[in-house]
Parts: structure tokens; sequence; C-alpha cells
């Protein structure tokens, strides 16, 4: 089967299963790329994962959309999936209005989701609901902010000035190491 003949069937799979939760599907750079609402990303997340064999989570990306006067949302996040066994990548876009950044955890389906979201949460403010151990991954415990937003002043300076104890990341009980 080509690629485009597998991207055809996933894609026809899709809006048939998830009707207009799918919102439209695209190919960049000869990937698939599903656009659905926010509400069904989880489920079609599940599906690709269970259902498709897509056993890897590649990577959660962040978007912040600002300066991009044809986005309706400020924020997009991506999930970048591969299916070892069929050598093939898709990528499911969701947006995220910027007064409502709940977004469900990915980290029941793959656990190489927990510091991907965790990353995305510190660098552009995602609230991931159900994560087991949402906190700052990159900077210090004394942080404010995003970072990655584009709104975010770069020259602004942020000195931590007490340490952090590491104890709940080091305890798998807590939820803190997948």
């Amino acid at each position: 089967m080509t690629e485009k003949e597998k991207h055809d069937s996933l894609a026809d799979q899709a809006t048939s299963k998830f009707g207009g939760d799918v919102v439209r599907v695209e190919r960049t750079f000869d990937e698939l790329v599903f656009v659905v609402g926010k509400d069904a990303v989880h489920d079609v997340l599940e599906w690709l994962h269970r259902d498709k064999a897509f056993d890897m989570l590649l990577d959660i990306a962040g978007i912040d959309c600002l300066r991009l006067p044809e986005h309706q949302e400020r924020f997009e996040i991506e999930y970048i999936l591969y299916a070892v066994e069929d050598d093939h990548r898709v990528r499911v876009r969701t947006t995220v209005p910027e007064d409502d950044m709940d977004v469900p955890t990915a980290t029941d389906l793959w656990r190489s989701a927990n510091w991907a979201e965790r990353e995305a949460f510190e660098m552009f403010g995602f609230n991931f609901v159900g994560h087991p151990c949402q906190k700052r991954l990159l900077t210090h415990h004394e942080f404010v902010g995003h970072p990655l937003r584009k709104d975010y002043e770069v020259t602004r300076g942020q000195w931590c000035s007490s340490t952090s104890d590491l104890t709940e990341e080091m305890n798998e009980s807590s939820g803190g190491v997948l």
C-alpha cells in the first residue's frame, strides 16, 4: 500500500468514525494531519493508539498563533504519532482558546506524554487535565509565566531565591515518574 493510499484510508476511517469532530484533514510534508475539536482530541488519540497501532508518541508541540491573523484561537497543540510496524507518521492538531487552556492528558495512552505535557504546560500554559504530576520541568519552581508565549518579555530576568525538593518527582507512587 502506498503512502497516499494509507493516508486516504486512515482519513476516510477517521472522518467516518468521528464525523464533525474531525474538522479537516490536511497533508503537510507528506504527513497526514487531523485537525480535530478539542473535546474529541483524546478520543481520536485513543483510537489511533489502540485501533490503528500508533504505538509511539514522538512529541507534543505547543503553538502560539498570537501574530497569525488567520487563526481564530490563540493556541494550538499538536501530537506527533508514529506506528513502528507500518513506518507511518500522523499528526493530530487541535485549537485551544486562551480563556480555556484545559486539554485532556494523554499519559494514559503513552508514557512519553508525561514530560512532553509538562513541557507544553510550562512553556505555553496548557493545563493537561488528569496529568499525574503537572509541574515545571525546565524552569525553576519560582518562575512566573510561560516563556514560549509570543507576549512573554524575553528580557525579563527571573532569579530563584530558594531550593526545591525533588522528592515528589523521584517517588513513583506520586505519579511523578512513569
